[in-house]
């Protein structure tokens, strides 16, 4: 079963076969276990990408109560956000913090001399813009180290199938990986699921989930201290090959955890979107995206998406099925406040359960379900998982962005690398998209441009 082809293959074979993934790849590793830290307790963090998602990720780890753990080495391409992150996590962790000036790197191959300050066994965190995750991770696995990752891991055909591969590779070393889809950590949202597997609601008829909010991703003119590389890297959210644009960065959440409930992944998409109030913006984004995912079943998952200022702003994800409906996020990822009701008015006389408030926090949790299975030597990896996730999420922003109809096998498959030479970037060398004569970069057209985003 650990086979690469089981990813590559017919769509219905795949969705058969997702479900048994990550049990089944765990056991079908024949590697040798790593002993973590050359046989010691102690485990040693690597933070690659020191913003805020990555200095985050580093508390969390340094939050686990299972035993030792350090962070003992940092790497960004930006001088300001290895700093300010340097700061932060020392006040915070003063005695797991453990990064002198000399373990503290710069520019794109930083994330090596990072990961060569670790041993086998140790954590790799990647906090940088998805673009690099392929790159980063292939150093890790040939490094022997465990790796969490932020979401999305993917932005494009090649790069999943490239992903989906390195997964493999990592079973074969028993590597524990994480993916920054902290809601499937959500104690309430486990809950739920099981509920909704159990019945509670009757067969499920349709999904809805919302991300609406201001102004976001848009992109100025290049500061003039800046390179064309750089620039494009730091607006990730602003540009498809650095970040998937913000479709993929804000979306993917409510898409996956609408997958979890359905315990499937869509196999096409039809799209709507426009790019109306963007202003003098320079990003390839539009400012309103309107997704119908379609199961095989024929189940729906309808999303929408807005980035416009005066709006009406909601951010929730929606189960409905024959015998009642529930909450799945309320509006926020955390907590989400998971509830089922009678019928299809969500209303607190309808209610028939809720989970019991407070809930513990899924980013800490997705943490300590890491380390736990690192230091218990238990099977874990979400790699593949969170490189479908990604790819189901690309799926709904190109067909939003050609304007056809996407099906699964259809971009899984497509040949549009969006930055091949990824692994090649220097700080002054050519960046991956180039502007026009008019100083914009592409964007998308939809029936224009079919066959590719832009």
């Amino acid at each position: 079963m650990n086979d690469t082809r089981l990813f590559l293959g017919s769509r219905r074979e795949f969705l058969k076969t997702t479900g048994r993934i990550a049990a089944v790849s765990a056991l079908a590793s024949a590697g040798v276990p790593w002993v973590h830290a050359a046989g010691s307790d102690l485990l040693q963090v690597a933070l690659i990408g020191c913003g805020g998602r990555g200095s985050g990720a580093a508390s969390q780890a340094l939050s686990t109560k299972t035993g030792p753990i350090k962070l003992v080495a940092m790497a960004d391409v930006f001088e300001n956000k290895l700093n300010r992150s340097v700061e932060s996590l020392r006040k915070e962790h003063p005695a797991k913090f453990d990064v002198p000036p000399e373990r503290q790197f710069l520019g794109f191959d930083a994330y090596k001399k990072a990961m060569d300050c670790l041993k086998p066994g140790d954590i790799a965190i990647f906090a940088t813009p998805p673009a690099f995750r392929w790159v980063h991770f292939t150093y890790a696995i040939q490094k022997g180290l465990n790796v969490f990752m932020e979401k999305p891991v993917t932005v494009d055909g090649p790069t999943t199938r490239r992903m989906l591969k390195l997964a493999e590779e990592a079973d074969k070393k028993n590597l524990k990986v994480g993916v920054g889809l902290m809601v499937r950590h959500c104690k309430g949202r486990q809950e739920l699921h099981k509920r909704i597997q159990d019945g509670e609601i009757g067969e499920l008829s349709y999904f809805r989930a919302y991300r609406m909010g201001g102004v976001a991703g848009t992109a100025g003119p290049k500061p003039a201290n800046l390179s064309e590389t750089l620039y494009q890297t730091q607006r990730f959210h602003a540009f498809l090959w650095s970040g998937g644009g913000l479709f993929s960065d804000y979306n993917i959440h409510q898409i996956d955890e609408c997958c979890w409930m359905k315990n499937a992944w869509p196999v096409k998409a039809h799209a709507t979107g426009g790019r109306h109030f963007r202003g003098s913006s320079l990003d390839q984004n539009f400012d309103n995206y309107s997704v119908e995912y379609t199961f095989e079943d024929g189940t729906k998952l309808f999303f929408i998406g807005r980035s416009e200022a005066g709006c009406h702003s909601e951010f929730a994800s929606y189960a409905h099925g024959t015998r009642g409906s529930a909450i799945v996020s309320t509006a926020a990822h955390t907590p989400g406040r998971v509830r089922i009701f009678k019928g299809q008015n969500m209303t607190r006389e309808n209610m028939t359960w809720a989970f019991p408030q407070p809930e513990p926090n899924p980013y800490q949790l997705e943490w300590d379900d890491l380390v736990s299975a690192i230091r218990e030597n238990k099977p874990y990896n979400e790699a593949a998982r969170g490189a479908i996730a990604s790819l189901v999420t690309s799926m709904g922003r190109m067909a939003a962005h050609t304007g056809q109809i996407i099906e699964y096998d259809q971009i899984l498959n497509h040949e549009h690398e969006f930055a091949p030479d990824v692994d090649k970037l220097t700080v002054d060398g050519p960046a991956p998209l180039k502007a026009g004569p008019d100083g914009k970069y592409p964007v998308p057209e939809p029936g224009k441009k079919k066959d590719r985003e832009y």
